[in-house]
């Protein structure tokens, strides 16, 4: 514990306070435009080389190398489940070694797995590509925010507004772009992918390296330290499983359109009219620092569930109302738009200084669990076929209800990691006014209050 300390400044009123810097310690990336630059370029494009990449890599598995279905949904099904499993461990890892840092080394494996994917043929080695796809995205995702969360509040929400507007871009660009590249082979599409995460690396890189708000040696202690700190934070935890649906029932309309048999251009209408309206939203969000406010991630998960209702509604088949279709999509691109910007400002919010990493990592693990658990049983469910199928969009609307109603969302005043400063004039100064700083503390401390 430091002893306060103090410094002359010139005369001002007793007992005054002065204003704090918004940005917190341990969050200081540098010039936010610069950040901001950085963070929404290399989103714009990795997020055209990933697409790009996953909207034909079913298709080269199953035809070009002949793999069974099965060693697909495996191959598929590692990536995601080891993503979502070191989200936690991950954010720490942010926090320890800087999210500049941690965003290029996250770059560089994801290009090194997408390159795998174009030179090896084999199970084992799609396995290990796979891995490698998992550690470089269980990496990137909170490195990204933990950058955009550093800078001052002004302009963190447009920041962010314009990092979800890029990744939107980049899904729909992406697939029309892989189709391209593929006349000249898979080998072609997959190392233009690698080549995208590849400037994104160099990209962060160019950033100066930041350390984490909790000090400045990277150990396990350290690691253990930013864990065991947000699992003691009882009203985040509170928060992290209320709203772990969001992923769940924002990643299940890829499974429930297509099987409504609505054909893959209305399909593809589908994710494209979701994509624009996402993106559309983020700068309402944006605007007054809408996002922050709860009602806003309630309202996301109503209108999720107003979508499962919409798409229970339509019929099945290429007959389907056109009109009840686009009902269902603009109501999930609400939902998305919607649930991202609170989530994000939520965990900036709540989260201590040099922290954000790892209250984010806890966030995305605990959804990631529910979308991999809820994803199973939904499978289960259309694949017993009848009313069990037909169910499974008004079970995930009355999910999409249920939290809405218990979600609890911390304010986070308590969670303020700056000291505190006073102003006030000492005669033993003559009369100039001296700062004092409350002494700082470690913001574990504060946690689980």
């Amino acid at each position: 514990m430091r002893a306060p300390r103090s410094m002359a400044l010139g005369t001002a009123r007793p007992g005054r306070p002065l204003a704090k810097d918004p940005t917190p310690p341990g969050r200081r990336p540098g010039s936010g435009r610069h950040v901001l630059a950085v963070v929404v370029g290399v989103q714009l494009a990795i997020s055209i080389g990933f697409f790009a990449v996953m909207a034909h890599l079913v298709a080269y598995l199953r035809h070009d190398l002949g793999l069974l279905a099965g060693t697909i949904a495996v191959v598929l099904g590692v990536r995601v489940a080891l993503q979502n499993m070191l989200f936690l461990p991950a954010g720490a890892i942010t926090d320890a070694v800087g999210p500049a840092r941690t965003g290029a080394l996250a770059c560089a494996l994801r290009a090194a797995g997408f390159a795998l994917l174009g030179v090896i043929d084999g199970p084992a080695g799609l396995l290990c590509a796979a891995a490698v796809l998992a550690v470089g995205g269980a990496l990137f995702h909170p490195a990204a925010q933990s950058l955009l969360a550093g800078v001052t509040p002004v302009r963190r929400a447009r920041g962010f507004a314009a990092y979800v507007v890029a990744g939107q871009l980049g899904a729909v660009a992406g697939p029309p772009i892989g189709l391209a590249l593929l006349t000249g082979g898979f080998g072609l599409l997959s190392a233009a992918a690698a080549g995208a995460w590849a400037v994104g690396a160099v990209l962060f890189l160019l950033l100066p390296a930041e350390r984490g708000g909790a000090g400045t040696r990277f150990g396990v202690r350290r690691l253990t330290g930013g864990v065991s700190a947000v699992l003691r934070d009882r009203d985040f935890r509170r928060f992290a499983m209320t709203a772990a649906p969001s992923t769940l029932l924002a990643d299940q309309i890829v499974t429930v359109v297509p099987l409504k048999e609505v054909g893959a251009g209305l399909t593809t209408l589908f994710f494209c009219v979701v994509a624009i309206v996402m993106a559309a939203v983020q700068p309402w969000c944006a605007a007054g620092g809408r996002g922050e406010r709860p009602w806003v991630l309630r309202s996301g998960l109503v209108c999720a569930g107003l979508g499962y209702l919409a798409l229970l509604a339509m019929p099945s088949g290429e007959g389907g109302p056109l009109a009840m279709l686009l009902v269902a999509a603009v109501l999930h691109g609400l939902a998305q738009g919607l649930m991202q910007s609170a989530l994000f400002q939520t965990v900036t919010r709540c989260a201590p200084s040099g922290r954000f990493g790892v209250y984010f990592g806890l966030l995305s693990f605990i959804a990631g669990v529910v979308a991999l658990t809820g994803g199973f049983v939904v499978g289960r469910l259309f694949d017993a076929g009848g009313s069990a199928a037909a169910m499974v969009p008004a079970g995930l609307a009355l999910i999409a209800v249920l939290f809405a109603a218990v979600l609890r969302v911390p304010a986070g005043t308590d969670r303020d990691p700056q000291p505190m400063t006073r102003a006030e004039v000492s005669p033993a100064n003559g009369g100039q006014c001296s700062i004092h700083v409350a002494p700082d503390r470690d913001p574990a401390s504060r946690l689980g209050s």
